[in-house]
């Protein structure tokens, strides 16, 4: 009895189809962070966070912490270093939402916890095969890799005096610019940072006495750096100032819930 033989181009197509569908391409991350941009597009107002809203669909927040966590660390190593940093200050902002949503209601997200800064230590943040913690993300490698002191006015702590949560994602592309806006915004809010020309005080977030090593690097004093990001009259102001001392405004750690 004779038997059909296949022919070989058919067991070509046959080997590189069952090749092809066991190992198909990675799709690759998306440098817009759309996931991401829909989140704070539809929750985020004037700083403000929707928090029950975004507790009952969480679908975005979580598919985008997800997306990332799926990066490999080898091609994360191959992006730019704009690319990289914006991921790294997406991904602390996203992970601060979930885990306000995971406590809330909440007042404070320091009442998450039961010691001083627990909620900073939670091992909650997924990235590159380990598990960390926000403080991890921001002080060991967020502050260590990139030297960047724009980025205190970029991570968002969830509370009423943090820098304020931009209604976007920060995109490599466009990372200085949106560094440089949120610096400005930042120095123009008056409640958090002003220059009292009368007194020669100026007053200054927290913000600056808690990280003040990142503002200070190569000689430069407080008032150098923030003189320029300073709005106009401000700055002229201290400018002409002989003698300056530096005070400190007071911390809002109340949530900055748009239900308050």
């Amino acid at each position: 009895m004779s038997r059909i033989q296949p022919c070989k181009p058919l067991l070509l197509a046959i080997a590189v189809f069952i090749l092809t569908g066991a190992a198909p391409a990675a799709v690759p991350f998306d440098q817009t962070h759309a996931r991401f941009a829909r989140v704070l597009s539809n929750f985020v107002a004037n700083a403000r966070v929707d928090y029950s809203r975004l507790k009952a669909s969480p679908a975005d927040l979580d598919a985008y912490l997800t997306e990332i966590a799926a990066v490999k660390s080898d091609e994360f190593a191959a992006w730019p270093k704009e690319d990289r940093l914006a991921l790294h200050v997406n991904l602390y902002n996203a992970q601060t939402l979930r885990l306000i949503i995971d406590h809330y209601p909440v007042k404070s997200i320091r009442s998450i916890g039961v010691l001083p800064g627990a909620a900073w230590r939670e091992l909650v943040v997924r990235f590159g095969g380990q598990v960390m913690s926000l403080d991890h993300l921001e002080n060991k490698i967020i502050r260590v890799e990139y030297a960047e002191p724009r980025i205190h006015f970029a991570l968002v702590c969830a509370a009423m005096s943090c820098p304020p949560l931009r209604a976007e994602p920060y995109l490599g592309a466009r990372l200085p610019a949106q560094l440089d806006d949120q610096a400005r915004r930042f120095l123009e809010t008056k409640a958090k940072n002003r220059f009292d020309e009368a007194t020669g005080t100026l007053w200054l977030s927290p913000i600056f006495e808690w990280y003040d090593g990142d503002f200070t690097t190569n000689g430069r004093t407080l008032e150098d750096y923030v003189k320029p990001l300073l709005p106009q009259v401000s700055a002229t102001a201290l400018g002409r100032a002989t003698k300056v001392k530096i005070r400190y405004t007071d911390y809002d750690w109340t949530l900055n819930d748009l239900d308050r």
